[in-house]
């Protein structure tokens, strides 16, 4: 519940603070005299936009301090918008966040604005009216849509065809079996070149070791000229040395010859192996032009194209899970918004008679309020819900934008606010009952007497912007905002009018005008009499 509120500098207000009690509170005054400053000031504690051209000209800034108690726990929460810069929010003397200010003040009180009206037009507030009277869990419905959307997105996420994503499989699977076919060794061009230059000249090679053996083993040719040599020189002391070398040639031609016939007997063309390792340097050749520039580069595009083909296949994969849980979250979502749906359907005609039944006390008994539901799978919600009004007996219902004045429509939305009782403890309302007057402006003074006392054995609070004494009347306690000159300026002082007489010379300003005139008083009395008859 607010105990106190304090604001300073805030539009025509220097100064001001108000005390409020349990029950219905009356903020009367004359036009432009500040009473919708108090119902900005409260938006300010509730997390609204701070508008810096709201501060009183000349001050440097508003300050908007409200007190709060629930039950032990008491919450002092403060607004400071500079009249340049960013506005601060104070919890308990810390600073926080509007957000959290919103958070906390949701709890707490709820503030009906002069366009409240017009908000319970919209198709969500409608919906979110039925819901709320169904007791309707959307929690499930919200949980099941989310995952919907997130495993949409992952799908969308692995992207692509899946006719593109097959053909890029195939290719990979293309490209892998011809390089793993080809069993490509590093270094094996090399070797290849190697031993085809070798088969590709083994006829010559063979033919030079044939003639390198006539050469050193015909007779009079290398071999036996150096043996000869060798004899010449045998026991002449002038010679020793070299008949010594000569003697080591001799045995080292005698090595070479018999490796040199060795390794001639063994060049064996083979022409069947030649071709087959110019097959083998073509396909490596080719594999190069498409993959490498060499076999390590073509090895290395192997290895990619596995973890790529791994990558699509396991994407392929999920994809399948995805699409499987996908259907299993589509299922559940219809599912929850047909429980929704039957929630809602099942509550829209205890909604609308509850509601009737308060119109008829708001001086609407020949009104006839219906709640329409329509499924829809297209809206987030899975239902459409429709408010239709009919004020007046013999008429069709329309929708409320086409069915209901100001005045009436300022009732139904408390008619819904009485039906829906459970709310935070404070409740505002800022000229709910423009539009209405005379018999209908004292009903809409009992109703909200009504709410102020809230459920049994609890204190409800109820704060009102109002300009008709009728409905003033109802209320346990008023504040007045009075406006007066100072010399160039214009202060709003805001009073608690805790004796009677200063109630009745109020309400007696409202009736007439004059607050002197003794009808008035008379009326304003008789005002406050009934009231009180009424409420018990």
């Amino acid at each position: 519940m607010l105990i106190e509120l304090a604001v300073r500098n805030l539009g025509v207000i220097a100064e001001a603070r108000i005390p409020f009690g349990a029950g219905l509170t009356a903020l009367t005054g004359e036009t432009g005299a500040g009473k919708t400053m108090v119902v900005e000031a409260l938006n300010l504690l509730a997390g609204g936009r701070a508008d810096p051209t709201r501060v009183r000209p000349g001050a440097g800034e508003a300050v908007v301090e409200g007190l709060f108690v629930s039950g032990d726990t008491e919450w002092v929460l403060r607004r400071v918008i500079p009249a340049g810069g960013r506005s601060r929010c104070y919890l308990n003397g810390e600073l926080t966040t509007a957000a959290q200010l919103a958070d906390l003040t949701s709890e707490l009180m709820e503030v009906h604005g002069q366009h409240a009206q017009q908000a319970l037009m919209t198709r969500q507030l409608q919906r979110e009216s039925l819901d709320a009277f169904a007791g309707v869990d959307l929690e499930p419905l919200q949980a099941a849509r989310t995952l919907v959307k997130g495993l949409d997105a992952e799908l969308e996420e692995l992207g692509g065809d899946e006719r593109d994503r097959t053909r890029q499989a195939d290719l990979l699977r293309y490209q892998i079996a011809e390089i793993s076919e080809a069993a490509l060794h590093l270094g094996e061009d090399r070797e290849l070149s190697s031993e085809g230059d070798y088969l590709g000249d083994a006829v010559q090679h063979r033919e030079a070791g044939r003639k390198a053996l006539g050469l050193l083993c015909d007779d009079g040719a290398g071999a036996d000229l150096v043996a000869r040599a060798v004899d010449a020189l045998a026991g002449r002391h002038p010679y020793r040395d070299l008949h010594e070398r000569l003697t080591a040639l001799q045995a080292e031609l005698a090595d070479c010859v018999i490796e040199l016939r060795d390794t001639a007997d063994a060049v064996q063309p083979d022409e069947e192996r030649l071709d087959w390792i110019r097959r083998r340097r073509q396909l490596i050749v080719d594999l190069e032009r498409k993959y490498g520039d060499d076999i390590a580069e073509v090895l290395l595009f192997e290895e990619r194209a596995r973890a790529e083909l791994r990558d699509l296949e396991s994407a392929t994969e999920r994809r399948g899970q995805i699409a499987a849980e996908l259907e299993a979250a589509r299922v559940s979502l219809l599912e929850s918004a047909e429980i929704v749906g039957k929630g809602r359907r099942s509550a829209s005609g205890r909604l609308g008679v509850a509601v009737e039944a308060k119109l008829g006390a708001l001086a609407l008994a020949g009104a006839h309020f219906e709640v329409q539901v329509e499924d829809s799978d297209d809206l987030p919600d899975g239902s459409k819900v429709t408010f239709l009004l009919s004020a007046n007996k013999g008429v069709p219902v329309a929708e409320l934008t086409k069915a209901a004045s100001g005045g009436e429509l300022s009732r139904v939305m408390l008619a819904l606010r009485l039906v829906l009782t459970a709310g935070p403890p404070t409740m505002v309302f800022d000229e709910v009952d423009a539009g209405v007057g005379g018999e209908s402006a004292i009903a809409v003074g009992r109703a909200l007497s009504d709410l102020g006392r809230g459920d049994p054995g609890s204190a409800g609070q109820v704060l009102v912007v109002t300009h008709l004494p009728q409905v003033a009347a109802f209320a346990d306690n008023q504040v007045l905002a009075m406006k007066r000159e100072t010399g160039k300026s214009t202060v709003t002082t805001i009073t608690a009018l805790d004796d009677e007489s200063m109630r009745v010379k109020e309400l007696a300003r409202m009736l007439s005008g004059s607050p002197d005139s003794k009808t008035a008083v008379q009326h304003a009395r008789e005002l406050l009499d009934a009231a009180r008859t009424q409420v018990g």
